[in-house]
């Protein structure tokens, strides 16, 4: 930890000690210092410059009324102030009313036989396909894509190098291709 942090940490919590005294100055510097990081904070996370400022009073509200909740022994308090808004935030997302109502959204019930055809032919070529790949190279593609391994999983869950393991699956993808080019 730098000098110039030390020295803001132990400012932040005379500030704060000031706060649980009910000192109104003390409040107004920790506003100046901090408010411009908690309103780009909360803005980044909502989109919504309403939204974020109400953030903004909600945290500082909470800091004047319960200056306590924050433990300089946890770390600095705009680390501490900057999570807080993200969570603030990310909670006033949680409480937004959906953008349309229920009632609003048509259901279409009619049944779009051309495109599930054209699902079906596809996962046929697809299938078709995979059958006629190497076990090695199959066996790749699979662990990727139905296991959601990386590649770096897939080679050590396999013993093989991380370079073959790419080229195998790149190897598949391209012979999966040529299914779907006429």
């Amino acid at each position: 930890m730098s000098f110039a942090e030390v020295k803001e940490n132990s400012s932040d919590a005379r500030l704060i000690l000031s706060v649980r005294s009910g000192d109104q100055q003390a409040m107004g510097e920790l506003y100046d210092r901090y408010s411009s990081l908690i309103y780009s904070v909360a803005l980044r996370v909502l989109g919504d410059t309403g939204a974020a400022e109400d953030v903004l009073q909600e945290i500082f509200m909470q800091l004047w009324r319960k200056p306590e909740v924050f433990d300089a022994a946890r770390g600095s308090l705009a680390a501490w102030l900057a999570v807080i808004a993200r969570n603030r935030a990310i909670d006033a997302i949680r409480k937004r009313k959906p953008e349309t109502d229920l009632e609003e959204v048509i259901v279409s019930v009619e049944p779009d036989l051309a495109a599930a055809a054209e699902r079906s032919r596809a996962a046929e070529q697809i299938r078709h396909k995979l059958e006629e790949m190497p076990e090695l190279q199959r066996s790749a593609l699979e662990m990727a894509f139905f296991e959601g391994l990386t590649h770096s999983e897939i080679a050590a869950k396999t013993g093989t190098p991380l370079g073959t393991i790419k080229t195998r699956i790149r190897t598949a993808l391209m012979a999966l291709r040529t299914a779907f080019v006429k």
